[in-house]
């Protein structure tokens, strides 16, 4: 049975690439005449099979420096690039990491059946400084990790290997808070709930939080719904 290539698949679909700058400099030309063309044959064959997908690619690397060094054809680069979207690194969204790191959490104790529910202020504070020089995946493995750790309700991270990577404090430059990163996130979630904060669609759910929880969050946040005349 003749198994089907993924342009084949993704014909009139979409296909995704990831770690587009580790392609090898000889399938590059391959790749380009399918998104220039629209065309490839499969291997084996002479006849020629028309597709119709749009391509999203994703990459780490520096394409343009990729280019200069000649590890990436510049032509391939310039197909690419039509609607470039830049992700800033976990470092520079520091408020994102106490949802993703509830979020988790909730994931990997559901998976392993264990029922965490509280996560040290310390380690939440750790982890929101830390440089995560491999982003997203990384945070995700040592919250995996440390869920296996972890044998009651309290999240145990191995802070001390976290402390070693974590990006120092520099003069003249004021990082934010752990409490200012969560007061940020959970005003500007109220704000999309229109600070209605139970129910399916109330921020407490967005937030992965329960109710009351929020509330005693948002009192000692400083947190009050403004009131408009």
């Amino acid at each position: 049975m003749q198994r089907i290539g993924r342009f084949e698949l993704a014909n009139r679909g979409t296909a995704f690439l990831d770690e587009i700058g580790e392609i090898a400099l000889e399938l590059q030309p391959k790749l380009l005449r399918v998104l220039q063309e629209r065309e490839f044959e499969r291997l084996g064959s002479t006849r020629t099979i028309k597709t119709d997908a749009r391509l999203i690619a994703a990459t780490n690397r520096n394409l343009a420096a990729c280019v200069q060094e000649q590890t990436f054809r510049a032509d391939l680069y310039y197909r690419l690039n039509i609607f470039p979207i830049h992700v800033p690194p976990l470092r520079e969204h520091p408020e994102d990491i106490p949802l993703l790191v509830r979020h988790f959490v909730q994931h990997f104790a559901r998976r392993m059946s264990r029922a965490i529910d509280t996560i040290p202020s310390e380690t939440m504070e750790t982890l929101v400084r830390h440089s995560w020089p491999g982003n997203i995946r990384e945070l995700q493995n040592v919250i995996e990790h440390s869920v296996i750790l972890s044998p009651g309700p309290v999240l145990r991270v191995p802070l001390t290997d976290i402390h070693a990577n974590s990006v120092p404090n520099q003069e003249g430059t004021r990082r934010k808070t752990l409490e200012e990163a969560e007061r940020e996130h959970i005003l500007a979630t109220l704000k999309e709930t229109r600070w209605l904060i139970s129910g399916p669609r109330g921020a407490a759910a967005r937030l992965g939080m329960n109710r009351s929880t929020l509330q005693f969050r948002m009192r000692k946040l400083g947190i009050v719904r403004p009131w408009t005349q």
